[in-house]
């Protein structure tokens, strides 16, 4: 059964329609790239799934749960909305670090506040902080930042920030792991070690979709490649079909230029 399915979204800014009918689904343990140009509804797409915009129309189901049906106002609530973020991890191109946390600190603040909404949050503080703040350690760790974890964003890099970011979204355990635009922010020498821990979390089968200009990256790192234009998904398939066969001249016209490269 598909981890992710969405049906039919739609969305409108005013009297602009910026996704038009999107249909697709997703595997667990697959990873989707999001290609297409600037403006063709990408980012939208990912917020609408990480509910920091709702869909006008449509439906949005994790693992069989309907999360939103526009057709069934319960799962509109705003009561709900925090429960259905946490499906979803979401990476932001310009990190959102709190700039008055450390990496470890931003890593953990999440969970902590969650954790006290937990009954017996009072009679365990100690017991859930420290259990919190070793899970943090071992996401940066992992991120290959043991040595940063009491730096303040400041402090760090744009790229060590951006692993400091994946880390924070992995620390809710998501269903699904979104990002948009993971290195259009960075340097160019900086893109290839976020790039990195990106392509890592694919090989331990880790579901996300990536909304990327990368396409060499998109091509490698991807089961699934989705090319956007205009609103739709004009063309989706396996990476060696969409840039190497693509069947719409239109996705011909915009990888012209990466596959003469």
């Amino acid at each position: 059964m598909a981890i992710l399915e969405v049906e039919h979204i739609q969305k409108s800014f005013g009297h602009t329609e910026i996704l038009k009918d999107i249909s697709f689904s997703l595997e667990k343990g697959q990873v989707v790239s999001i290609i297409g140009s600037s403006g063709s509804g990408k980012t939208t797409l990912l917020r609408c799934l990480n509910f920091l915009e709702r869909p006008d129309t449509g439906i949005i189901r994790v693992n069989g749960e309907s999360l939103f049906d526009s057709d069934n106002p319960a799962t509109q609530q705003e009561s709900e909305i925090r429960k259905k973020r946490l499906h979803f991890g979401l990476v932001f191109q310009s990190f959102n670090l709190f700039p008055q946390y450390t990496a470890l600190e931003n890593v953990m603040l999440a969970k902590e506040l969650l954790a006290k909404e937990q009954t017996d949050y009072r009679a365990r503080k100690a017991e859930i902080h420290n259990e919190i703040k070793g899970q943090a350690e071992s996401l940066l760790a992992q991120m290959g930042l043991s040595d940063r974890m009491g730096n303040y964003p400041h402090q760090l890099s744009g790229g060590q920030c951006q692993r400091v970011a994946i880390a924070r979204a992995l620390a809710l355990q998501p269903d699904i792991l979104c990002f948009d635009e993971p290195t259009s922010a960075l340097d160019p020498e900086l893109t290839g070690e976020v790039l990195k821990v990106i392509k890592e979390l694919a090989d331990q089968n880790t579901t996300m979709i990536i909304v990327t200009h990368e396409m060499a990256f998109a091509r490698d790192v991807a089961n699934h490649v989705i090319f956007m234009d205009d609103g739709h998904i004009l063309e989706q398939g396996a990476p060696a079909q969409v840039f190497e066969n693509p069947r719409e001249e239109r996705t011909r016209q915009f990888l012209s230029r990466f596959n003469q490269g």
